[in-house]
């Protein structure tokens, strides 16, 4: 069984440790890092994994490394494990943003099978939308392993293009934020049309959570969702008319784009 090592307990790393041994996983196979003792006594209690404040002894006999750490902070752990790596050669899978895989050859050295996945945050719940790109050492069991590892948080999609991920950061990496943000608004509207917010909340989550899964479950396109929902001279098509007015599509493309730009400028500042 291959052994993993995390480095990093915080909300991702973590989330990645739970969902592993949720999927069976050994977890005698799996070490966690951090700076944190209390933090990964906690996680030892409940997981029962291997614990330690040292990188180098947690990638001693790993097949797997994944840098779960801050991007701030990944050239000083890169530096700290670099020559071990290089005589290893382990799979290396980061989800820090930001950090391009040229960017990590050139802290661990070159020819190294790495992966770069974005997660979003409801991986902390096994819901996360992930999507990865791997470089061209990665062979195909490791292909499959860095799939089923990131797998135990949600679902998974491949990319051919490094440069995408930026795309992906604008759409599901921030995306949850976009969602609270309207729902939020619809809560907020119906609170002003009446309803006691206890009421407005959860009829708002509730429909937000059923309009995903109807998506989800559906062979119809989202547009062809709605046009079920709006029915001819009803309610909905006078709202869904009134946001069409507003430039709602337009308003998402720009915010979209404002986020894949800003993440390309941080990409771009870390490589630096």
């Amino acid at each position: 069984m291959t052994t993993v090592a995390i480095l990093g307990a915080g909300n991702m790393g973590s989330s990645l440790l739970g969902g592993l041994i949720a999927n069976q996983y050994p977890p005698q196979k799996i070490f966690i890092t951090d700076p944190d003792t209390d933090k990964l006594q906690m996680l030892q209690q409940k997981f029962h994994v291997q614990i330690t404040n040292d990188n180098k002894t947690a990638i001693q006999t790993a097949d797997v490394i994944i840098l779960a750490v801050k991007p701030q902070i990944m050239t000083t752990v890169t530096a700290e494990i670099a020559a071990l790596v290089q005589q290893k050669k382990p799979l290396i899978i980061s989800v820090a943003a930001g950090i391009r895989e040229s960017g990590l050859q050139t802290m661990l050295g070159k020819n190294l099978p790495i992966v770069r996945c974005m997660p979003n945050t409801p991986a902390l719940i096994g819901c996360g939308a992930t999507a990865l790109f791997a470089n061209n050492v990665v062979t195909p069991e490791q292909h499959r392993l860095a799939e089923s590892i990131l797998r135990a948080v949600g679902i998974v999609v491949w990319l051919d293009n490094e440069e995408l991920l930026d795309a992906v950061t604008a759409l599901s990496g921030c995306g949850p934020a976009y969602f609270f943000l309207i729902m939020e608004s619809m809560q907020n509207a119906a609170i002003s049309l009446g309803l006691p917010s206890d009421i407005a909340r959860l009829l708002t989550l509730q429909t937000a959570y059923g309009a995903a899964r109807m998506a989800l479950d559906s062979e119809y396109s989202t547009a062809q969702l709605a046009r079920h929902v709006a029915s001819p001279g009803g309610s909905t098509e006078r709202a869904l008319h009134v946001l069409e007015e507003g430039n709602i599509r337009e308003l998402f493309l720009n915010a979209l784009t404002s986020a894949k730009n800003r993440a390309e400028e941080l990409a771009n500042t870390t490589q630096e």
